[in-house]
């Protein structure tokens, strides 16, 4: 484990956090909002705030409490529309009985002569009362339906995720990047970075009805869209609904960060690399003062995997002039053949048969140090590099 004091760590799906939250509380028959939960053991109790502090730094995860404060919060909205609909039904049950009573008084007076009539011959008040009771009730039990009928129809929220009939499925087709709707919280930080901080504008708060989502480019026609594969978003994003294909090769605690420049091109973007059982896995951005936290597609995608390819030169290699096959030296070796060579080039052509063309992925350090050697060692003026180009 990378924390101390940390005995055990246990991911619990989500499904199986909902079904015990649903058994603890009364919660509505609704989707899961809930993102995968991280159970930690500690050795001892005194050591449960560092351990809660550390692992809260991982962008990854959210607060501890987060399932528990969002369960509470839907019991809670539920109770309050269970109590709203009880008070509806109220107020329509003393409606109907007001509308009953009123239209057994309203019948009563259009008929006075004919109810006077019957009283004379006898008959009795209840008998006399009861269609008027009957018609009041009908009348009153039609008012109360066509006064339910518009509650059916009213918005009440049912706490589905937002895009609950759109993006459902995750969009994988990115060879980098991925997108899962279900983990989303629309907190438009993806947009924000691919906007001001890229300057793509290839996410964006799409609409639909009274939903919202972001629309991603991640799917079938990625390589058409203006995304530049670059993975900013992916990093800014606080809850895993956007990321970087190869984190589900390691988890935070199994790597440790090694701080270095990309080598790609002079702007020394800083980047933090992630190292696992020796081998690099993955690359972030680091603030440094030329990149705060951004890096392109080169530096995020491209900066590491030769590091460990099979195809790699790992030694220097001079050629066998008998059998014309390169053969393993010692660095000695072939630094004296190459100054050899340069040597003897210089001494029989002049310095001006020889130049120094150096790499726009090279530091201003390194390019310092190659025109230098030419100047004093080739006694040549021939210099460039092709950034200039």
């Amino acid at each position: 484990s990378k924390f101390e004091h940390v005995e055990s760590i246990e991911i619990i799906p989500k499904a199986e956090s909902w079904g015990k939250l649903k058994d603890e509380m009364s919660l509505p028959n609704i989707d899961n909002p809930l993102p995968d939960t991280l159970h930690v053991k500690v050795d001892e109790p005194e050591h449960l705030q560092g351990v809660f502090d550390n692992i809260k730094q991982i962008h990854s995860v959210e607060d501890m409490s987060y399932a528990k404060d969002l369960a509470t919060k839907i019991e809670l909205v539920n109770h309050v529309v269970k109590t709203i609909t009880l008070v509806v039904i109220a107020i329509m049950g003393l409606l109907t009985v007001t509308i009953i009573n009123n239209t057994i008084q309203l019948v009563i007076q259009s008929r006075k002569e004919e109810i006077e009539i019957m009283r004379l011959m006898g008959v009795s008040n209840w008998y006399i009362r009861f269609p008027f009771i009957m018609q009041g009730a009908f009348y009153g039990l039609t008012g109360s339906l066509l006064a339910l009928v518009p509650l059916k129809y009213i918005d009440v929220p049912n706490f589905k995720s937002s895009h609950g009939d759109v993006q459902h499925e995750p969009f994988d087709a990115h060879p980098f990047l991925s997108y899962d709707p279900g983990l989303c919280i629309q907190c438009q930080r993806c947009i924000s970075t691919c906007a001001k901080a890229t300057g793509r504008h290839a996410l964006s708060l799409e609409r639909n009805g009274a939903r919202v989502y972001v629309k991603v480019p991640f799917g079938e026609g990625w390589e058409n869209s203006l995304c530049e594969s670059c993975g900013n978003c992916a990093q800014a994003c606080p809850t895993g609904a956007l990321t970087i294909k190869r984190r589900k090769n390691y988890r935070e605690w199994e790597v440790k960060k090694v701080r270095t420049t990309c080598p790609h091109c002079a702007t020394g973007c800083q980047m933090d690399l992630y190292v696992k059982d020796g081998k690099i896995v993955d690359v972030q951005g680091a603030d440094g003062p030329s990149n705060h936290n951004l890096l392109c597609v080169k530096g995020r995608s491209g900066s590491f995997d030769f590091v460990d390819c099979d195809a790699r030169i790992r030694y220097p290699l001079i050629k066998n002039k008998e059998t014309g096959e390169f053969e393993r030296a010692t660095w000695d070796e072939a630094l004296n053949l190459v100054a050899s060579k340069f040597s003897e080039i210089r001494n029989q052509y002049g310095g001006e048969a020889l130049a120094g063309f150096a790499c726009s992925r090279s530091t201003n350090e390194d390019i310092y140090m190659l025109q230098k050697m030419v100047r004093t060692a080739f006694k040549s003026n021939n210099t460039d590099n092709c950034a200039r180009v």
